[in-house]
């Protein structure tokens, strides 16, 4: 009953690659100007020359008046894709939203940290620069990475200050968890049908032992759910009811979406450190919900995608 603690890779490795997102205006060719001729020979007129607007680049998504440019999403898209089949997995048909969800997810990031102070000057920069340089062993191995990967030079730059920016904000949101809360320790009888799990209530409530019943139904952990803080399990009233228990009290019936549970809790301590496994998992539900409230406060405009 853990929640999964699965987390895209894209997302995760912002530091070293970053996602390309781009924002700007380009001026379009300009077309030759157009001039009346005069109609007399004096005096002569001189006009000003036509000046074309600048062509909009096509965007994506615009987060709070950034934009994400159309080239960039693409171009972001085309690496999942390449890392999905490469790693041999297949590509979702919904692989658009899940690069458009985190660039946005990204930006946002990016937002927070600059609101929080966080800024990467030149000198900063280049430093990282010179870091990945090392790291793939060379500035002709970077440049060729960039090329396989779709970069520009000046695209990559800018994804790389982003996604620095962006780390570093995920990095603050994780510092804020503490890692010592109320815990408890638990363990569940889980069946998939209410008679069932009903039949089991009553052979509890007649003095049946719960450890017994509970390695009945789940013979591998025997329904153990080991330590856990308030936050942590994926059904809000799994969790409720195992915190209002008191060590060896067990709860009435809970139907969830994955069937029908009894928790018992076995022991409970208001402070007691968090393990690495569950400090991660609680770690990341802070990040979703971070980016979950921002996404409420935010301006984000979508714009249609070619092909969606």
């Amino acid at each position: 009953m853990r929640p999964k603690q699965i987390v895209r890779t894209m997302f995760w490795l912002l530091v070293l690659i970053g996602s390309s997102v781009a924002c700007g205006n380009r001026p379009a060719s300009p077309t030759p100007s157009l001039v009346s001729p005069t109609l007399t020979p004096s005096p002569t007129l001189t006009a000003t020359p036509f000046q074309p607007s600048p062509t909009p680049i096509p965007l994506a998504a615009r987060v709070n008046g950034e934009a994400i440019s159309l080239a960039d999403f693409q171009a972001e898209l085309a690496r999942y894709k390449a890392a999905r089949q490469a790693a041999g997995l297949e590509v979702e048909a919904e692989a658009g939203k899940i690069v458009l969800d985190d660039l946005i997810d990204q930006l946002l990031l990016a937002q927070g940290a600059k609101e929080a102070g966080f800024v990467m000057d030149e000198a900063a920069l280049q430093a990282r620069l010179a870091e990945l340089i090392a790291e793939v062993g060379g500035e002709q191995a970077l440049n060729q990475w960039l090329a396989k990967n779709g970069y520009t030079s000046e695209s990559f730059r800018t994804a790389l200050q982003r996604s620095v920016a962006a780390a570093w904000m995920r990095d603050q949101i994780a510092a804020s968890v503490p890692e010592i809360a109320e815990q408890v320790h638990a363990r569940q009888i889980l069946h998939y049908n209410s008679e069932l799990a009903n039949q089991t209530l009553a052979q509890l409530q007649a003095g049946k032992d719960f450890a017994t019943l509970a390695a009945d139904a789940d013979p591998l952990t025997a329904g153990d759910l080991d330590w856990f803080p308030r936050g942590y399990l994926s059904e809000p009233k799994l969790e409720e009811a195992a915190f209002a228990l008191q060590p060896e009290q067990y709860s009435e019936v809970i139907q969830t979406r994955f069937g029908y549970h009894i928790i018992q809790v076995i022991e409970r301590q208001p402070q007691r450190p968090l393990s690495s496994d569950v400090l991660l998992t609680v770690q990341i539900q802070a990040l979703r919900e971070w980016l979950a409230k921002r996404r409420s406060q935010s301006e984000i405009i979508f714009y249609d995608l070619p092909g969606s």
